[in-house]
C-alpha cells in the first residue's frame, strides 16, 4: 500500500471506508450462513418427503374395467 499520498485529513475517511467494508463483508457472510442453513433444511425435508413416498405395494396392481 502506497502511502506518500496519505495526509492528516484522509486518516478518518480511510478509516470509515475500512469499516463500512467489514461491515459488508460481516452482512454478506451472515446472510450466505443463513442461506445455506435453509438449502440445508429444504434438503433434509426433501430427504424425508422422498422416504415416505417409498411404498412398494403402491401401483403393483391395476384395476380397471370395460
Amino acid at each position: 500500500m502506497d502511502i506518500t499520498g496519505l495526509s492528516v485529513d484522509s486518516i478518518p475517511q480511510l478509516a470509515m471506508g475500512m469499516a463500512q467494508a467489514d461491515t459488508l463483508s460481516r452482512v454478506n457472510t451472515s446472510l450466505l450462513g443463513m442461506s445455506l442453513d435453509v438449502v440445508s433444511s429444504q434438503a433434509n425435508e426433501l430427504t424425508k418427503m422422498m422416504e415416505l413416498s417409498v411404498n412398494p405395494s403402491v401401483g403393483g396392481n391395476i384395476d380397471f374395467s370395460v
